[in-house]
């Protein structure tokens, strides 16, 4: 049978267990022993206090036994202070070890800027040590002369860790190389200098200092490809020509639509003279009818007249007669 004092001692064991678990659980001992064992003096009431607050030990540890076997001088009070503003703990110790590897002057503080600002401070770095190539798509610029050049240009740039913040990036770098690309070409009186020196090109893109205030350093620029395209002057000549034709064309079918709307008006006009005569000849016989109903002519006058009318009429028939036969001859 089981004893009392034999049943106090399981019940201890069981609950010294489980404070150990709670213990080895909340508490990162092995992480500790880690620390000690690297030579990174943290005390176990440290590691307690970012478990209250919230922080992960290891994201904090871990980087800072790094940068102790780097030889750096790193504080846990510098690395929790970045976590918990967002920052990537392990890049800013890899991007110091990196600079300090290397000879460059970076402190923690500039380096902890730079990435609470966004950029991969640690590919920065990288891109001081060793320069990146960026090359551009085809740039197309007109000479003075209307042949289209095309250039492919590829940038030599290196990181300049003063002006990470708030230093524009490769984008802005490839716009301002090709706009130099198409004004210097626009400048050339004609497209073959180009094609006989590239190399102007680089120079005078150079020249214009393009990487200011920007997050880079532009060491050179060297054109990749240059090939010529369109003939862009005979395009827009062709096309201008093209307009004026069309120009030309409305203002000419303009004129013969008032010309066929003038004949249509005139046309309109001698139908409403012909209207008018028309009228005034069927007056006639009523005048004739009027006078010989007042007496003013007599009968035989109206007789005569009417004769007079047939000799006209027939003579008139004849007339057409005699230019039809004439005619007839003619062309026999």
């Amino acid at each position: 049978m089981i004893t009392t004092s034999s049943a106090f001692i399981i019940i201890a064991v069981v609950l010294g267990l489980i404070l150990l678990g709670i213990l080895f659980t909340f508490v990162p001992v092995m992480l500790w022993v880690s620390a000690l064992a690297a030579g990174v003096k943290v005390s176990i009431f440290t590691l307690i206090g970012m478990r209250l607050r919230r922080v992960i030990p290891s994201r904090v540890i871990n980087p800072l036994i790094k940068a102790h076997k780097a030889g750096l001088n790193v504080t846990t009070n510098q690395l929790e202070s970045h976590y918990l503003a967002g920052g990537n703990v392990d890049r800013v110790v890899n991007a110091l070890i990196a600079a300090h590897r290397a000879n460059i002057e970076l402190s923690f503080e500039r380096t902890a800027a730079i990435d609470l600002a966004g950029r991969d401070v640690l590919e920065a770095v990288q891109m001081s040590v060793n320069p990146k190539v960026i090359e551009t798509p085809f740039i197309a610029g007109v000479a003075m002369n209307g042949i289209e050049v095309k250039a492919k240009a590829r940038i030599t740039v290196r990181a300049n860790i003063e002006r990470l913040v708030g230093g524009a990036g490769e984008e802005t770098v490839v716009a301002r190389v090709g706009e130099g690309i198409v004004s210097t070409i626009g400048s050339s009186e004609d497209h073959k200098k180009v094609l006989e020196n590239p190399d102007l090109i680089s120079q005078t893109v150079l020249a214009k200092g393009l990487d200011a205030g920007t997050a880079f350093e532009i060491l050179s620029i060297d054109i990749a490809d240059v090939d010529v395209g369109k003939n862009i002057g005979a395009e827009l000549q062709t096309e201008q020509a093209e307009a004026d034709k069309n120009i030309a064309q409305a203002k000419a079918e303009e004129r013969r639509a008032m010309a066929v709307a003038q004949e249509q008006e005139m046309k309109a006009r001698v139908q409403e003279m012909r209207a008018k005569v028309v009228e005034a000849e069927a007056t006639v016989p009523l005048a004739m009818a009027e006078a010989l109903r007042e007496g003013n002519i007599g009968v035989m006058d109206y007789m005569n007249f009417q004769n007079i009318s047939a000799d006209t009429d027939m003579r008139g028939s004849i007339g057409k007669l005699g230019g039809g036969k004439k005619g007839d001859s003619k062309d026999e």
